[in-house]
This record gives structure tokens, sequence and C-alpha cells, in this order.
């Protein structure tokens, strides 16, 4: 770990887990979560309102928490990284107004980057540089994609993603027609190692020789569990509850390494990273190690706590944009719950307008006092 690495801090809240990372370079360092999501399983699945005001509450702590684990002073560091975008508004605003906040009082760069890319990058903390291109399979509670990055910091494009309900969002939905409560996705890998992934015949969504090669859509399959569960209970007999959670699974990983090591040949690219909350799922992962050597593919998944949302993936590709040389971000960056891919990072339209400047740091000051510490 060479000191002249770039030492940088991600903040990540872009659902309902306050993520803090610090990254030297490819190495991590300190890697803090606080977690609401005990909170949300209540209701079923996250609620806006309840994930922004858990972010306010954890920020500051979880920060000075990453910062002490790390064992580093906050004016060492070289940068400051926040999800600027995709995720919900209100708790991606939280993210970006405390990042702004430190970023002017710390005097340090600014790097608004984006969820999905930084779910690609994170992967460089636990096997070393990404190759150039990378083909990444996202998966997880709001997205499915597929994409080639042949640049990280400027360059993602998109192959294919999800029509309809993402990978994630089908098992917490199938979860819940079970009974098994929220997040859907650990109980239904856990109770399917015990269950017959071929007992019922679960539809493979768009995967016919007209379907789009690399989009996916698990809505028909939804529908069709949930449909097999109500005729089960309605003839009064008992819904196997491992069969149905192994064949169902059976189904989306299937579809999701198929298309996977489709684009890997496709493209002519010899590797494979898989990212993203679903990333942590045992069979997906064995399936794709699978395929993958059977294709003659390398396959890169990070360890599960690194797969789902977290600072770390931030930091990652904040210090990637250091490293690069990126343009950091205005204090003016804002929250956008629709940032496209295509934009690894929000880089500054000017760092040369003072009255502008003048207007964001006050803007910024009343942020950090009125919310940061309220």
């Amino acid at each position: 770990m060479a000191a002249d690495e770039p030492l940088v801090l991600g903040i990540e809240t872009s659902c309902d887990e306050t993520g803090v990372g610090i990254v030297r370079g490819t190495t991590l360092l300190a890697d803090a979560v606080a977690s609401s999501v005990d909170t949300h399983a209540r209701f079923g699945g996250v609620v806006p309102e309840i994930a922004s005001r858990a972010h306010l509450e954890a920020m500051v702590p979880t920060i000075e928490r990453a910062l002490k684990e790390a064992g580093v002073s906050a004016r060492d560091l070289d940068g400051i990284a926040v999800t600027s975008g995709p995720g919900l508004a209100g708790a991606l605003l939280v993210g970006v107004s405390a990042a702004k906040a430190y970023a002017y009082a710390l005097g340090k760069p600014l790097y608004g980057v984006n969820h999905l890319a930084s779910h690609i990058c994170v992967d460089q903390l636990e096997h070393g540089p990404l190759p150039e291109p990378t083909m990444a399979l996202l998966v997880s509670g709001g997205h499915s994609s597929l994409l080639l990055a042949p640049d990280i910091t400027s360059d993602v494009r998109p192959l294919g993603a999800t029509i309809d309900d993402a990978a994630g969002e089908a098992f917490d939905k199938i979860a819940r027609v079970l009974d098994l409560g929220f997040p859907g996705g650990p109980v239904i890998d856990r109770l399917a190692k015990e269950g017959d992934p071929a007992a019922i015949a679960f539809p493979r969504g768009l995967t016919g020789p007209r379907d789009a090669p690399y989009d996916f859509s698990f809505s028909g399959l939804k529908t069709s569990v949930a449909r097999w569960i109500e005729a089960k209970r309605a003839a009064g007999e008992e819904v196997p509850v491992r069969d149905v959670a192994a064949s169902f699974q059976e189904a989306v990983v299937d579809v999701l390494t198929r298309k996977a090591v489709r684009a890997c040949k496709d493209e002519g690219v010899d590797h494979l990273m898989i990212g993203g909350g679903v990333a942590a799922n045992s069979r997906l992962r064995a399936l794709a190690q699978e395929r993958c050597e059977r294709a003659g593919i390398r396959l890169r998944v990070p360890r599960p706590k690194l797969c789902t949302d977290n600072g770390a993936m931030v930091a990652a590709l904040g210090a990637e944009m250091v490293a690069r040389n990126r343009l950091p971000s205005d204090l003016e960056l804002s929250a956008d719950s629709s940032l496209p891919v295509t934009e690894p990072h929000v880089p500054g339209a000017s760092h040369t307008h003072s009255h502008a400047h003048s207007r964001s740091h006050d803007h910024v000051h009343e942020i950090s006092k009125d919310n940061l510490y309220s």
C-alpha cells in the first residue's frame, strides 16, 4: 500500500443503508454501515421517508466510526465521494448534502458518483484493478443490468436491463407471498438449499429466439409463482415452500447467468464481474462459476458484504477518479434519482465562478448545521 495512493471517503445513501467507506488506492481501510432494514421490515419494503430520517440520524456517527476504524483524520483525506444517483431521492439528498458539507469544511474535492458504477468498481478492493473493458452483471432490488465498462470512470455502456421487476424485487415479492418476511433474498436462498430446483417448471422470461438477448423480465415469473402458490392453497394443499423457493431461485439465476455468459462471448470479453445485493446469493455464484468455467471465462465476485450497498464501493470509485485526475464535482452537485449509468460520475461544469461558489458554500454551511447536527 503506497502512501501516495489517494485516500478517499465514500458515502452511500441510495436506499436504506447508511454506508461510509474509506480506501487508499485499492485497499479497503474501513467499511462502516448503519442499516435501517429492521425498521422497514414491518412494512414489507423500504419506506422512503423513514429511510431518509434514518440516514440523517446515522450520518455523522457512521462517518466518525469509519475514520476511527481506518485510523485516519478527516483532514488526511484526498477527496470525498458520494452516491448522487440513482436511488431514492430523499435518501440520496441526505448523503449528497453531508458530502458537500464535509468537502467544503475540509477544503477537499467532491466527487458525485453513480451507484451502479460503484457496484462494479468495488471489486477492485477484492481482486485488484479491473480489466478493461469489464463485463458486469449487476443484480439488486432495484436493478438487473448487463454493462460493458471500457473505463469505469468515464465510459460505461448498458447492454441490457430489466424491463419490469428487478431480480431482487422478485425475490422480495415471492417471499411476501410465502409469508417469509422482508428482505426476501437471504431467506429464499437459505430455504432453497433444502428444496428441489427441478420440482416445479417455472418460466424463464425473455429467453426466446426473438427476444432481446440481454434484457431481463421477472414479472411473468413472479406472477407464475404466485398463481401456483394460490392454486395450491385454494385446493387446500400444503405449499412445499422449500421446493418453491428452490425452483423460483433456479429460474432467476438460470436466466441471469445464461445472458451474462452470452454477452461475454458476443463481446469477446474473457471475464465476468457480478455485483449488487443479489450477487450474495449462493446459487447465483455457484451457477455462474460453473457456466463461466465451461465457457473459459474468469469470474470475479466480491465477498457478500461488498455486494450489498456500502460506502466502500463509493470510496473505491472516488479513489479511481482521483487517481485518473477526473474533474471533481461542483458544490452545486444535486441528487439525481434517475442518474443514467452512462454517467459514472458528475463532473463540475466550472471551478472559476466565485459568486456561484460563494452561494454554494453558504448553502452547504446551512445544511451541515441544520441537517447533520439536528
